[in-house]
Order: C-alpha cells, then sequence, then structure tokens
C-alpha cells in the first residue's frame, strides 16, 4: 500500500528519470572504453553524447539544471579527463588512483607501526610512491635502477633536499620559535652588512 502511494506520487517523475539515466548510463559506457578507443575516439564519443544533452535539455522536466550542472562539471574536468585512455597502466578514475595511495599508506602503517603517515612521506612521497607501486608490478635487475637521465636524476635529488630543508626548517620553528627568528636575524644582518 505504501509503495504503491509512492509509485504514484512519483509517477510524473519516471519518464524524465528514465531519460536522465539513459544519458549517465551512456555516459559510464563511453568512458568504460570496452572498445579500447584512443583518447581522441572516445573523447568526440563523449562531447557527442553531451551535445545531445544540450540538445535535449528539456527533455528533462524539472531537472533541466541537473542536466545543467553535469555539463558544466564535465567541461571543467575535459582537459585532463580523456589523456589516460592513451597512456598504458595509468588509473582512469579517482578509486584507481586512490587505491595506489592507499597501498602506500598502508605499507607505511606496517613498516612504521604508526597509524598517522610520517612526516617523510609528505616530502619524499613523489619518489616513494612511485617506487612502491612500480616495484610492486615489476621487478627490477641492477641496471633498470640507473638512471637514464642523469640531470633528471639530479633534478628530483635537488627537489628533495629544497623540501626536505623545508620540512627542517619548519621543525626547528615548531620546536623553538624564537632561536628560530634569531638565527634568521642573524643571517640576514650577515648578508646586508659590509664586510
Amino acid at each position: 500500500m505504501l509503495l504503491a502511494t509512492g509509485l504514484a506520487a512519483t509517477a510524473a517523475l519516471w519518464p524524465v528519470l528514465v531519460v536522465l539515466v539513459g544519458w549517465l548510463h551512456e555516459a559510464a559506457r563511453i568512458l568504460a572504453n570496452h572498445q579500447e578507443e584512443s583518447g581522441t575516439q572516445v573523447q568526440v564519443r563523449y562531447q557527442a553524447l553531451l551535445d545531445q544533452m544540450a540538445a535535449e535539455r528539456e527533455r528533462a522536466g524539472t531537472l533541466a539544471p541537473a542536466v545543467d550542472h553535469f555539463l558544466k562539471v564535465t567541461r571543467s574536468y575535459a582537459p585532463g579527463l580523456f589523456h589516460t585512455y592513451d597512456l598504458p597502466g595509468v588509473p582512469r578514475t579517482n578509486n584507481d588512483l586512490e587505491q595506489w595511495f592507499g597501498q602506500a599508506r598502508y605499507h607505511q602503517r606496517r613498516v612504521s607501526g604508526r597509524k598517522r603517515p610520517d612526516a617523510r612521506l609528505v616530502v619524499r612521497g613523489s619518489v616513494r610512491l612511485v617506487a612502491a607501486v612500480v616495484s610492486r608490478r615489476h621487478r627490477f635487475a641492477g641496471a633498470d635502477l640507473r638512471p637514464s637521465s642523469l640531470a633528471r636524476w639530479r633534478a628530483v635529488r635537488q627537489d628533495l633536499a629544497r623540501r626536505a630543508e623545508t620540512f627542517r626548517a619548519q621543525r626547528r620553528f615548531r620546536r623553538d620559535p624564537t632561536a628560530f627568528v634569531a638565527a634568521l636575524e642573524a643571517d640576514l644582518l650577515k648578508q646586508t652588512l659590509p664586510e
């Protein structure tokens, strides 16, 4: 009885919902890319669906603002939405990418015994995360670990050293803000005073 009453009260919305759910299922099917098309092909097919949704917006009735919102959000994500189809092994969704980060957090907890991630994960996270994910999928020989570009390797090392120094400075400031500021003032005075 209660179900029949609810269905009767919402009967006018069902045709609209059928249209909207159809569009959503079509969007999901295109983005799933079971045909393994290139990023450009997926983008063309997806854009055709978006154009159809915009042209037939009035079919959504009172839910037309939801269609507008969907189109707006899709436009904002469009620049980075399709390049993953051309790069094998790159996760296509945030959920897939979150599994990578989850694996890194899990292993960090197992290694350190801490519930919270270690601060070094923030400082060296870009290197550690990639190393953790890749090493689980592929076995490396010693020759594989040699940098292919010494300049790029040095740039990464320099960036890591800069981030580590920033982290150390923050830690020194938290320990003793007065001494930290005094040391900064002394360094500044050394640089500005003539010899």
